[in-house]
């Protein structure tokens, strides 16, 4: 444990380190090390008492290094104009009815980020101050957020700027000149826009999909599923669009536990995995449903959906990335938010997903679900 005491008098002339508070991690029998932000702790003279392993990590100093030093050279921080902190804030001599310091941005030396906040500890309201109590986060998690952010705007407006160009033009254009054109004319413009249209609906129920999922609050309308009869009609729709019948083989063991989950969102599920094996796999799509053990813990049954391809898989490297935001894979169109979504849907009715690799060589998706009980039940 990275923490010191210091013999130095106490700032009243006590000569004694107070007693342990309630605050006081030592008091509690917490070992600072195993807290997941840093601490730097310093007493009534300003010199560094505790300093733990979460600080040595953000700040990269050791805390040999650091404990018994001064805690302005053994924190060096600067605000991002440049200026020294602990001269700017001056804990031990500022305002006697300051408290601390709230959380913001300064820089380490050499220009690393990090999130400070401190908090000064007095004996007594106005009296001197005891203990600076530093807080450190590392900002990395945080830059992640934003550029996660940063990167889906970007791709948002990309993805809506080529069919909301396409229904202008052709509304423009349909509107100025409506008498050019032949009936076959419009009707084509007219089913393109339709088209358009219904990516840009798409794209916005995925953004949604995204908000509720990323703040929990994807709601699941059980009802009774059944699976089979589901993938069944996907199948029957790509026929439809022109796939050969023979493209596809479904594999349903009996007896199937009943399901109870929620219908539409289990459509999407199954839709995009089976395009993404039609579309960025080759040969036989292969779609087993089978029962299985309940991933969630007190309940015996679930079902589990099999999904595999004939094609060239997925990289062993790539493997981990799959279901994160905004992976397409080589040579992959879209927006790359699809297998996050799907992922995200699965979770929130209690079940697991998983790639690899199938027994053909292609790529292999498996979800399983609990069979869960209605709505109106839980």
């Amino acid at each position: 444990m990275s923490v010191g005491t210091s013999n130095a008098p106490g700032g009243r002339g006590t000569g004694r380190v107070p007693a342990p508070r309630h605050g006081d991690l030592t008091g509690l029998g917490i070992d600072p090390d195993e807290l997941p932000d840093g601490l730097v702790i310093a007493d009534e003279h300003g010199i560094v008492v505790c300093f733990n392993a979460a600080a040595a990590r953000i700040t990269a100093t050791a805390p040999a290094d650091a404990l018994g030093r001064r805690l302005e050279r053994a924190l060096p921080l600067e605000d991002l104009e440049g200026r020294r902190w602990w001269q700017l804030t001056d804990p031990y001599g500022g305002l006697a009815i300051r408290v601390g310091q709230p959380e913001r941005n300064l820089l380490l030396p050499g220009g690393r980020e990090v999130m400070v906040s401190a908090r000064y500890v007095r004996a007594e309201p106005a009296g001197p101050v005891r203990r600076v109590v530093v807080s450190l986060r590392d900002t990395e998690a945080r830059r992640r957020t934003e550029r996660s952010h940063a990167e889906l705007i970007a791709t948002v407006a990309h993805e809506l700027r080529s069919p909301l160009t396409s229904v202008k033009g052709f509304t423009a254009t349909l509107l100025a000149k409506w008498e050019r054109f032949t009936d076959d004319q419009k009707r084509l413009m007219l089913e393109t826009v339709d088209a358009d249209a219904d990516r840009v609906t798409r794209l916005i129920a995925e953004l949604l999909d995204i908000s509720r999922i990323d703040s929990g609050r994807l709601e699941v309308r059980r009802q009774p599923v059944d699976i089979g009869a589901a993938v069944g009609r996907h199948i029957q729709a790509y026929v439809a669009a022109g796939q050969p019948a023979d493209r596809f083989l479904l594999r349903i063991e009996q007896p199937l536990p009943a399901l109870w989950a929620d219908p539409d969102k289990i459509d999407q599920v199954l839709s995009n995995l089976i395009e993404n094996a039609v579309r960025h796999g080759e040969g036989t799509v292969t779609i087993d449903v089978t029962p299985s053990a309940s991933p969630r813990e007190g309940e015996d049954a679930g079902t589990s959906v099999t999904v595999g391809d004939e094609g060239p898989g997925i990289p062993e490297e790539s493997m981990n990335r799959v279901f994160t935001r905004f992976w397409r894979g080589s040579k992959r169109g879209g927006t790359g938010l699809g297998l996050y979504i799907v992922k995200g849907i699965v979770e929130a009715h209690g079940g697991t997903i998983t790639v690899g690799r199938a027994p053909s060589g292609g790529a292999e998706f498996r979800f399983t679900l609990p069979v869960s009980t209605p709505a109106y039940l839980t």
